[in-house]
């Protein structure tokens, strides 16, 4: 038995975009210091659920636990990273690499007492700066710092996007397709990272429909189309009745899939 609650906790949760319901009735404890892999056809709530993490999707109904609190707790207090599928930002706007992934610090540097943040940035709190420079050794991109991102090809967009993510120093990583689009090399670069956050203590969730990549990397696999389906380790989730299953929506046994992780 332990006191460490779990990384994320649902109960009967649900949600909904305008009217239209795209989760419900999710049931699920996702524990501290793995990596779960979030696996489901298009539309079938996946994004939505890390949308309930990040709160920009207000629950319909139930209850979801952060590390033992309310998410807005743990937004607040900078535990929770996220890492869009697509990120609405101006690729062409005059910014560099570094400047990026600092963005990751700002809610960290608003905590900063206020003299310090009127500082100019090379008196500022070196912290942050030390964050970002360990965040892009990580992914490969310290020699890229300087270069605007709008020269960047698509992996190494993904690399920033990652070391902003990184950056944060967050004890969850919620990392939204972070996969797609991306070059073999970059591909390997990623999964590396996330493999030493992982060894590092902290918790990783991530949607993907990379099934190869989930059976070698995940310790756990949570199956979503709209309910959950079942979670367990990718031997049990990700085999062809498990994913028959998954491509109609039915749970595998009882109520709401094969079993809970704690």
């Amino acid at each position: 038995m332990t006191d460490t609650p779990p990384a994320l906790q649902a109960r009967r949760l649900s949600a909904a975009y305008h009217q239209h319901p795209v989760l419900e009735d999710i049931t699920l404890a996702l524990p501290q210091g793995q990596w779960t892999a979030i696996v489901g056809p298009n539309g079938a709530g996946k994004s939505s659920l890390l949308n309930l993490i990040i709160g920009t999707l207000p629950p319909l109904r139930g209850e979801l636990r952060i590390l033992g609190e309310s998410p807005a707790v743990q937004r607040r207090v900078g535990n929770i990273a996220y890492m869009a599928q697509q990120e609405n930002m101006e690729w062409d706007f005059p910014i560099s690499v570094r400047e990026t992934v600092l963005t990751g610090r700002y809610g960290l540097i608003r905590q900063d007492p206020l003299w310090q943040r009127l500082l100019p940035r090379h008196w500022a709190n070196p912290v942050h700066q030390q964050a970002v420079d360990d965040a892009l050794e990580a992914v490969d991109m310290a020699d890229h710092a300087s270069r605007p991102i709008g020269e960047l090809s698509g992996g190494q967009k993904k690399r920033v996007l990652l070391a902003r993510a990184l950056a944060q120093q967050a004890k969850i990583l919620l990392l939204d397709e972070p996969l797609a689009g991306v070059d073999p090399p970059s591909e390997k670069l990623i999964l590396a990272t996330l493999e030493r956050e992982r060894a590092a203590g902290r918790t990783i969730i991530m949607v993907t429909h990379d099934l190869p990549g989930a059976r070698h990397h995940a310790d756990n696999v949570l199956l979503i189309n709209r309910t959950l389906i079942g979670m367990g380790s990718p031997d049990e989730m990700l085999n062809d009745a498990m994913l028959a299953r998954l491509a109609v929506g039915a749970p595998a046994s009882g109520h709401g899939g094969v079993r809970v992780a704690a």
